[in-house]
């Protein structure tokens, strides 16, 4: 039954992206460059601190990046774009704006972070409001309302293979890798990366399509109350392990590798809403495992420190919290950075040919 679901729910994707290719005008175009993150399957992939990546190595560039999110799980929904943040600050709580752009506005000063279903009506918002000369879609490969520049979709070992959903975890039928303009190997548990993931995502690849490799580099933990404190941890530290995103093994892999000893692992459901009194039974839980702190990842940190009574029993806990960023590194930065470049002066080519062309007319 799951096969056959699989491949009604296959062809409805493949049939969706082929009726926007057969009608291009149904897709809108911002006027400046559109550089999409995104995946073939569902659950976690490390989009999230590619974009972040990106908008750092964009802002390097000269370039004013803004990143423009659907808010997915966010608690309360509002009408139109939400500016979670711009050159000011922060502007918006964790409940509407969603964990992911949250943590997005923290960790990039200056950078607009704009959260609404129509990408096209928060991107041109950007450009009139802020002046960005560049929008990094988050998760926006099946986002075919609007025309992206650069694809990059982030893949791991077997993302070419498998079922489509609900029989596996594809969100289309693999033969649409072809239409990326880039694959970054997804981010593995350790900061050295996996030779052997990439080399099998580039002999499994499209030919033609270049491979790339975002390897993760761990930040230095910090407490959650008062947040962004830094947390100093003996070498030999015990650690109740938290985490409420899509693969948390990812994460408990992360905090063994980083050499603490994990007394304890607690794994809930991506994008969970924490309450106090679940809070306040982590941290029972943390201390009966004698641990001497409860780590969990950036975007956990976000729903715990967002929400006010949720946040106040964090801070009354007898186990501190903290949390890991999750940050990477795409490599090789010398063939990916002038690549890039390459790409972004081609779209904005093609945009000045255009937009001549249809003066002219």
């Amino acid at each position: 039954m799951l096969k056959w679901l699989g491949l009604a729910y296959g062809r409805a994707a493949a049939w969706r992206r082929a009726w926007y290719v057969n009608h291009p005008s149904e897709r809108r175009r911002l006027d400046r460059p559109v550089v999409s993150v995104g995946n073939l399957t569902v659950g976690g992939s490390g989009k999230t601190p590619v974009v972040a990546h990106l908008a750092r190595w964009l802002l390097a560039q000269g370039e004013r990046p803004a990143i423009l999110s659907r808010g997915y799980a966010r608690r309360a929904r509002v009408d139109g774009v939400l500016v979670v943040s711009d050159a000011v600050g922060v502007r918006e709580p964790v409940d509407r704006s969603g964990d992911e752009p949250q943590m997005l506005a923290r960790s990039l000063p200056g950078v607009p972070v704009l959260v609404c279903a129509d990408r096209h009506l928060a991107g041109t918002l950007a450009e009139r409001q802020f002046g960005c000369t560049v929008h990094l879609l988050d998760d926006g490969f099946q986002h075919h309302a609007l025309c992206r520049d650069v694809d990059l979709v982030l893949v791991a070992p077997g993302d070419f293979e498998g079922h489509v959903l609900p029989a596996g975890r594809l969100r289309e039928p693999a033969e649409v890798a072809t239409e990326a303009t880039a694959f970054i190997v997804a981010p593995g548990s350790t900061s050295a990366g996996n030779p052997d993931d990439w080399a099998w995502v580039a002999t499994t690849a499209p030919t033609g399509v270049p491979v790339f490799e975002a390897v993760f580099v761990p930040g230095r933990p910090v407490r959650l109350a008062p947040f962004g404190v830094p947390l100093t941890l003996d070498a030999d530290a015990k650690v109740m392990a938290l985490a409420g995103i899509a693969r948390p093994e990812r994460f408990f892999q992360t905090v063994r590798a980083m050499g603490w000893r994990v007394v304890k692992e607690r794994a809930v459901r991506d994008h969970h809403w924490f309450s106090a009194r679940e809070v306040a039974a982590i941290a029972a839980a943390a201390a009966d495992a004698d641990a001497d702190v409860v780590l969990t990842t950036e975007k956990d940190a976000m729903r715990l420190v967002g929400i006010p009574r949720v946040a106040s029993a964090v801070a009354a806990s007898s186990v501190p919290f903290g949390c890991v960023s999750a940050g990477v590194t795409i490599e090789p930065a010398d063939r990916f950075g002038p690549w890039l470049l390459e790409r972004l002066g081609e779209a904005r080519a093609m945009a000045v040919s255009q937009r001549r062309g249809t003066t002219s007319a």
